[in-house]
């Protein structure tokens, strides 16, 4: 499934009725199949970003386009995976994972489905437990089977991972991009870590400035799976920080924030 994300802009109303740019021009366009991980520091808009892609939110200008359709609400084939799992406290696994498919009327062969992403995930015999018996990365799992049950053709991630221990975090890593080779959707996966984009990504799109733009875009022809310290990856890991340290040196070269601005920057930033 083709998707452009075309000259994206979004601004935000301040208080006092001025515009904050957020993003700036932001045109990705995106390869059916591909995995691309979207990068840069905390705040620049990553999420928003997402948002406007997803059809959440309107940008101020710009559009995304799935199969040379506008997308102006929440796309069928688009699923997405927020940062925190999310699950209903009152329904199991299995329910929980069905919960979408129950609600949108998606009931066909919804049995065989949920047993074959279970299997799939890593969650047999944990079928009947209810959220407050799973860890963290078992949430997570049971958060990424819901998104998947749909068959989605595009699958938006925000740092679903962020909130979990190392060990745990390259497994899950792992057991994506083993799951995106067996399905074959189209991948946008938000990140501020350099390592997670090396390591998943097709292709990372580097973000940044104020507003936000797309300061560089790389493809990564490594095969899987992937280690950082391959000579490769080093290499595009070291071009990656060279870019963003380019990025730092100019914004605080442009800004010279008082005491409130960088304040009032901070609460433009988190509401992003």
């Amino acid at each position: 499934m083709k998707l452009l994300i075309e000259n994206i802009e979004k601004a935000f109303k301040h208080p006092d009725k001025t515009n904050v740019p957020v993003l700036k021009d932001v045109h990705i366009p995106v390869s059916d199949g591909s995995f691309v991980m979207i990068l840069g520091e905390s705040g620049c808009g990553k999420s928003t970003l997402l948002n406007i892609i997803a059809g959440i939110e309107a940008p101020t200008s710009g559009n995304v386009w799935v199969d040379n359709k506008k997308v102006t609400r929440p796309h069928p084939a688009i699923s997405f995976l927020f940062q925190q799992p999310s699950l209903l406290p009152w329904l199991n696994v299995i329910d929980n994972i069905a919960f979408g498919c129950k609600l949108r009327g998606d009931t066909d062969d919804l049995s065989n489905r949920i047993s074959y992403f279970v299997d799939l995930i890593g969650l047999s015999g944990f079928e009947k437990n209810y959220p407050s018996e799973l860890s963290m990365g078992m949430a997570c799992r049971v958060s990424l089977a819901r998104a998947l049950i749909g068959h989605p053709k595009i699958l938006l991630l925000d740092e679903p991972f962020v909130s979990l221990d190392t060990f745990t975090r390259t497994r899950m890593q792992e057991e994506l991009i083993s799951i995106w080779e067996k399905e074959k959707f189209t991948v946008i996966f938000v990140t501020h870590d350099i390592d997670e984009a090396i390591i998943m990504g097709t292709n990372v799109v580097l973000l940044g400035g104020t507003p936000c733009s797309v300061r560089k875009m790389l493809e990564i022809n490594a095969p899987y799976p992937r280690k950082i310290f391959d000579r490769q990856l080093s290499l595009k890991r070291t071009h990656i920080m060279m870019q963003l340290e380019k990025i730092y040196k100019k914004n605080r070269s442009n800004h010279h924030l008082s005491i409130e601005e960088g304040y009032d920057r901070f609460i433009r930033y988190k509401q992003a």
